[in-house]
């Protein structure tokens, strides 16, 4: 089959454009108002875009009225968010969260979560969740949509800070085991991540350490260039 989004018919009982993009990360967004309240939304479009310094970005539909999420506009007016790692045995609060609700409700109440000040950012996390990012505001990218979704605001956030449970370590690495993500798959379908398999690209090593997002051997990398740059 072919068909051209919004154009022609799929002929299809559900429009399987999100059922292919699977799985996704689940941006489960925590911010504060300028007037101190707490807000927290779940996102299907999250992911992380770079590792040295780490990025990540999470996007959020207008309405037809030009209204914009409240995660969006609080993330914009204080420069400050958090992101929280959305788990299997959290489902049912990531699901209360994405009700839509008046602006102002505080959705940690509201799902009866526990809230945990972030260290370097004057936001609340989920104390609950076993991996937060606590992220400074670096830009947004407004993409055009139809109505009556509106348009996209994709916010793009540098992580200034990252937390991680001891209980989810098994000899020093996150174990998807023990953390249990929950991602976004197609219509009203979730999956629960608890196992993974292992690959290694053939090649030069340097490449690993993208794939492993090691900062910190970026950073040996660029003072052995120097060194050798300083011995010529």
């Amino acid at each position: 089959m072919f068909y051209q989004p919004g154009i022609t018919p799929h002929n299809l009982p559900r429009d399987p454009f999100k059922a292919c993009v699977v799985p996704r990360p689940i941006g489960w967004i925590s911010t504060r108002s300028p007037t101190g309240t707490a807000n927290l939304a779940p996102y299907s479009q999250f992911n992380n875009l770079t590792f040295d310094p780490p990025y990540v970005m999470f996007s959020g539909n207008q309405t037809a009225g030009g209204a914009r999420k409240d995660t969006v506009v609080n993330a914009e007016a204080t420069v400050e968010f958090v992101w929280n790692v959305a788990t299997y045995p959290l489902r049912d609060a990531v699901n209360v969260t994405a009700e839509q609700t008046a602006y102002g409700v505080d959705e940690f109440a509201r799902a009866g979560l526990r809230k945990q000040r972030a260290t370097l950012v004057d936001v609340d996390m989920v104390a609950q969740s076993p991996v937060r990012f606590e992220c400074r505001y670096h830009s947004t990218l407004r993409l055009p949509g139809n109505p009556p979704m509106g348009t996209v605001d994709i916010i793009i956030g540098r992580v200034v800070g990252i937390h991680v449970a001891d209980d989810v370590l098994t000899e020093g690495l996150v174990d998807i085991a023990k953390t249990q993500p929950i991602a976004r798959c197609g219509y009203y379908e979730y999956a629960r991540v608890s196992e993974t398999f292992e690959m290694v690209i053939p090649g030069d090593a340097k490449v690993l350490y993208g794939l492993e997002g090691s900062a910190a051997r970026n950073a040996e990398e660029r003072r052995g260039g120097k060194e050798r740059g300083a011995k010529l």
